[in-house]
């Protein structure tokens, strides 16, 4: 296997930060991966040190073939860093592995996304792929250990240098979209909550990178491949990080990774999959929709990285 470069973001949480590289580093192939970690410089003073304590752990790291660390000076925020950073990487590789410092990840993370990405290249309808699962009720007739869906994650994913070139980060045809019905109800096929978060993007009330590749996923009618069983578990909602507090929304079990998977190259959308992610993000009217509504402002720093 040709394992494709792992870029991980960190910012000023040492303790997530070791923890997510010490699971990482005891994944298969991660000894024949290149671990490119970029550190974000502190937003205010009382990050500085925190900051430095995260790059001091960092310079201790080792398990991968090779390990980069670029130390920014100022403070991207992690929309602008992942962009950069992802575009940076893909400038000079196919394909790339990405990672957040509060991802838990399964021994078999890296087979996952790497095999993932050898696979399901050839398909230039799938977009991205990702080792995490959403906390959905699969049908127990599903029998492929992965899936497609119309939604992106950015816990633990992977794309292609071409893929991500189409990425328009501007969102230049957001006026168009916004008086088109179809249109929103074609990107809602993700959940509902994405054009809330699209909208908040837009008016500048959000500075998310993956609400507008969830938009190019949209646009280019494409696809991400999740596993049916977890690789990743994010433990970051512990009131701890910049764009999440806490809860267990999104909680999942994390694969064992005691058994080997097999992804399917002729991978197709499958209606029973399809329903339980309408069940989990597209609530039917009456009081449980009414109640999602007001859940959506809190979900959205959960999910709009």
């Amino acid at each position: 296997m040709n394992w494709a470069p792992i870029v991980l973001f960190t910012y000023n949480r040492p303790g997530h930060t070791r923890r997510a590289l010490e699971a990482l580093a005891g994944n298969d192939g991660a000894s024949e991966s290149d671990l490119i970690v970029y550190s974000d410089g502190p937003k205010t003073a009382a990050d500085a040190e925190s900051v430095r304590e995260v790059r001091e752990y960092l310079s201790t790291v080792n398990g991968f073939r090779s390990v980069t660390v670029t130390e920014r000076e100022a403070n991207f925020g992690l929309a602008s860093s992942v962009i950069t950073g992802v575009t940076e990487v893909l400038g000079r590789t196919p394909s790339v592995v990405v990672m957040e410092d509060d991802l838990l990840t399964s021994r078999n993370f890296l087979s996952f996304v790497n095999a993932a990405l050898a696979t399901y290249e050839p398909r230039p309808e799938i977009f991205s792929v990702t080792g995490y699962n959403y906390p959905l009720r699969i049908p127990s007739s599903y029998r492929e250990d992965a899936y497609l869906s119309y939604r992106s994650s950015s816990w633990g994913w992977g794309t292609w240098a071409d893929r991500w070139s189409q990425v328009d980060w501007a969102v230049s045809d957001y006026s168009e979209f916004v008086r088109d019905d179809q249109a929103q109800e074609l990107f809602a096929r993700g959940g509902d909550d994405l054009q809330r978060m699209l909208e908040m993007q837009m008016a500048g009330e959000l500075d998310s990178w993956s609400i507008r590749f969830d938009y190019a996923h949209y646009k280019h009618d494409a696809f991400c491949v999740h596993p049916v069983l977890s690789k990743v578990q994010n433990f970051g909602f512990d009131g701890s990080g910049v764009h999440c507090d806490y809860s267990d929304d999104y909680d999942v079990e994390l694969d064992p990774g005691d058994r080997p998977f097999h992804l399917n190259p002729d991978l197709a959308l499958d209606a029973g999959v399809l329903r339980a992610f309408d069940r989990k993000f597209r609530p039917r009217p009456g009081p449980t929709r009414l109640r999602s509504g007001r859940r959506i402002i809190r979900r959205l720093a959960r999910l709009a990285h």
